[in-house]
């Protein structure tokens, strides 16, 4: 068989299987291998850890995208000097996810422009960086959402889909005042979730100034 006839065949084989980034990589990595003369467990392992990379990378971007952040900004484009009352050592103790492990609920709590919706959105990029489904909606946002599930009879559905979500961001709680009805659709949401899923919440309330979502 020629060289040409089987790099094909090769190629085609790795086409049905869904291998595309080892059939990307495949002539590049067998260069490579005559070259620094591997062993073929290791032309094996490097083909393999190509797809393992690229699947883990397009899955995190799908999750990504999925969440909805507004723009997407990381630990790595934070400055720390500008942000006040900030405790790094505990939010990069968030950012290894554990209170999503544990069910945790978050609260960033500040004044207006104190960078709390970046840090929300940097714990929510990490969390979906480890395999969690993340949903990011703010507070407004997610009670029109909730009141039009409601009036459209698909409340339920709505409640599965977030319950789903391993981590809820529901930012700038207490910027846009609810009525009544509108506060206890959230709140029986948050109740749902509670101890059951991860919700970080930003806010610009204290903890005592809630009853004015909640009633």
């Amino acid at each position: 068989m020629s060289e040409s006839i089987r790099d094909a065949l090769v190629g085609e084989h790795l086409a049905e299987l869904k291998l595309p980034s080892v059939r990307r990589e495949f002539a590049k990595l067998c260069q490579q291998a005559r070259d620094e003369r591997w062993d073929y467990e290791d032309l094996l392992y490097q083909l393999l850890e190509a797809e393992v990379l690229a699947r883990r990378d397009g899955a995190v971007a799908r999750r990504l995208k999925e969440a909805r952040f507004p723009e997407l900004k990381s630990f790595e484009q934070l400055d720390w000097s500008a942000l006040e009352g900030i405790h790094k050592p505990k939010m990069m103790e968030l950012a290894r996810c554990e209170y999503i492990e544990r069910a945790d609920a978050v609260v960033l709590a500040g004044p207006i422009g104190t960078g709390k919706t970046h840090l929300a959105i940097a714990l929510g990029i990490e969390a979906a960086k480890r395999r969690h489904r993340v949903v990011f909606a703010r507070a407004a946002d997610l009670v029109r959402e909730l009141v039009e599930a409601r009036d459209e009879r698909t409340l339920g559905k709505l409640h599965a889909r977030l319950l789903g979500a391993s981590l809820l961001i529901v930012d700038e709680l207490g910027f846009v005042p609810f009525s009544r009805q509108e506060g206890e659709l959230l709140f029986n949401l948050l109740a749902e979730r509670y101890e059951r899923v991860s919700t970080i919440i930003t806010t610009n309330l204290a903890f005592g100034e809630w009853v004015q979502v909640f009633g």
